[in-house]
């Protein structure tokens, strides 16, 4: 396996866990997740929305480690990544609801979050043979 390889790999690992801690997260302290929901959302969807997002984060960073699900998954770790957002910019527009943290630490989070879209696209891309390495030959009992 090359050095490219493993550190995908690794990357996955982590990226996987990150996406399933946050879901438990959403379940063990659902107060934290309520709080930034944006006010525009009627107020009788915001559990469930924290629910919802807190199980797909779960599904999906389990599904990432799956080979058959991996590309199904970095897709639709894309797609909550960007439903989540406005959540973040709700966030840092209102720091007041969470006075304790500084609003620069609630302003990276904006840029973050495209670091984890870039992240989570890597794994929707099928890996490349090593240069001097032969692709993989087609399987002949398909047809």
């Amino acid at each position: 396996m090359s050095a490219m390889r493993l550190v995908k790999t690794v990357l996955k690992f982590v990226l996987a866990a990150f996406f399933v801690a946050a879901g438990v997260q959403h379940f063990r302290d659902p107060e934290f997740f309520l709080k930034i929901v944006p006010d525009y959302i009627p107020t009788n969807l915001h559990a469930p929305a924290v629910d919802v997002s807190g199980l797909f984060e779960i599904l999906l960073g389990i599904m990432l480690l799956a080979p058959k699900t991996s590309r199904l998954a970095a897709w639709g770790m894309i797609a909550l990544l960007v439903a989540v957002f406005p959540a973040n910019i709700y966030l840092y527009q209102h720091p007041q609801i969470m006075p304790e943290v500084s609003p620069t630490f609630h302003f990276w989070r904006l840029p973050l979050q495209g670091v984890l879209i870039a992240w989570a696209y890597w794994y929707t891309r099928p890996n490349r043979p090593r240069t001097g390495e032969a692709p993989a030959a087609p399987r002949s009992d398909v047809p």
